[in-house]
């Protein structure tokens, strides 16, 4: 049995993680105006009210319920807010804001989740971690790592909002203090032939989501890939160019969405006039040419066969974040050392992109900049299991069910994405007609 003092650290650790990152969404839920929580910013996603509630109901149905078989906290709620929406085909959902629980009594039960699931915590690390039907640190690891992912999705989807019905925290800095970026010159950078470490052993030593495992090794042929992120300015010489009009940049599926919705441009460009603007979290602003753009899959993939060039596969992003001339392979882009503001745009510290190139401290052997933070890069690579997947017996549907061929792979990190996200083996995906995404790109040539 370990240790008092091992056991006593290992419950404070976890109880902050727990106690943070619903401080985190707490926060996040407070930036919209009351008014505005029954409304649906993305036609495709639930109502904004179903998330104050899911954050909570999932929590007891994995911890309470089936991990410690604790039973239901209240039947009704721990059903109706269980299970989110994947937006790939069939219709919009339909149900009104009258459909849903008022706003105090979901209140009440995030209340009551939250105390018992404490109770049963502080209890839990003084017992026998067999009461627990999986592997303890896990489960408490997937509940923690599922709210900061959602405080992520929650960003981009309260990005939809008109401003006004969003009150920025009190820390914000509008968007006229941020000064321009560094001068870009687009480049490629060649990349030798060398090895790409994708996931991570399924020892025990490490925690990840069952998509992680098992830890397998590509030899990558040589390639060049973009040195940056491809920026709102260079996307609008495709758009300029009539890149949303020409059928041979695109596939089928891709033509045919871009024609039945109307897609003119990417989801956080607004036109005046003639005049550009963009988006941004509290404020609109003249388009910043230096920022990275943020589109599907689909308007990535057609750039790429515009400039002739390909979306990297997850391999070749691997090589290029993580490689070294060597065979070692680095645990973050910028080396070992952990995380921190001069790193790159991530950890929940801005709202927004910030220019291109901005980050020195964070490029990787090669000179790639950017490639974990200040926004998720698509890959050409299907979202599918590793050789050897197993997927948790306490959420089964957690991957397998998105291993349709229907999704795709990202890689690196938003400006909103939580810190202990940024591992190397982890793996984000997400549908290619799906705009709403901190989503960038680069590209390559083999």
């Amino acid at each position: 049995m370990p240790a008092p003092q091992l056991q006593e650290d290992t419950r404070s650790r976890i109880l902050n993680r727990v106690a943070e990152s619903r401080a985190i969404t707490d926060d996040l839920f407070r930036i919209v105006r009351p008014e505005a929580l029954y409304s649906r910013p993305i036609p495709e996603r639930h109502r904004i009210v179903f998330y104050i509630g899911h954050l909570e109901a999932f929590d007891w149905n994995l911890i309470g319920n089936h991990a410690l078989s604790r039973g239901p906290v209240h039947k009704e709620f721990d059903r109706l807010f269980a299970f989110g929406i994947d937006p790939v085909g069939g219709g919009l959902p339909t149900d009104q804001s009258a459909d849903w629980p008022r706003l105090d009594a979901i209140q009440a039960y995030v209340n009551r989740v939250r105390q018992q699931l404490d109770d049963i915590l502080r209890d839990q690390f003084s017992n026998p971690e067999s009461q627990w039907l999986y592997p303890r640190e896990t489960v408490l690891n997937v509940a923690i790592e599922h709210r900061l992912m959602h405080a992520e999705t929650l960003a981009y989807m309260f990005h939809q909002l008109p401003v006004e019905t969003k009150a920025p925290p009190r820390d914000y800095l509008t968007l006229d203090t941020v000064s321009a970026g560094p001068e870009l010159h687009p480049r490629m950078v060649d990349i030798p032939a060398g090895r790409a470490t994708l996931g991570i052993p399924q020892d025990g030593k490490s925690f990840g989501w069952d998509n992680e495992f098992k830890s397998h090794k590509f030899e990558v042929p040589a390639f060049a890939v973009d040195a940056n992120k491809v920026t709102n300015g260079e996307f609008l010489k495709f758009l300029l160019a009539g890149g949303y009009d020409d059928r041979s940049l695109w596939n089928a599926s891709d033509w045919e969405w871009i024609k039945d919705q109307n897609i003119r441009q990417p989801s956080f460009w607004l036109k005046h006039g003639s005049a550009w603007f963009y988006r941004a979290m509290f404020e609109e602003i003249p388009l910043p040419m230096d920022w990275p753009v943020y589109v599907s899959h689909a308007e990535a993939s057609a750039y790429a066969r515009f400039v002739g060039k390909t979306l990297p596969s997850e391999s070749q992003f691997h090589r290029a974040a993580y490689g070294t001339l060597g065979d070692a392979e680095r645990e973050y882009p910028w080396g070992d050392a952990s995380p921190n503001a001069a790193l790159g745009n991530f950890g929940l510290r801005r709202w927004d992109p910030a220019p291109a190139g901005t980050y020195p401290a964070g490029r990787s052997t090669f000179g790639i900049e950017d490639a974990v933070g200040n926004g998720w890069e698509w890959t050409a690579t299907e979202f599918a299991p590793f050789p050897g997947f197993e997927a948790f017996p306490f959420y089964r549907g957690y991957s397998a069910d998105f291993f349709d061929g229907k999704h795709f792979v990202m890689k690196g990190a938003s400006p909103r994405t939580a810190e202990c996200l940024l591992r190397r083996s982890f793996r984000n995906w997400f549908q290619p007609h799906y705009p709403f995404v901190y989503a960038s790109f680069r590209c390559v040539k083999s």
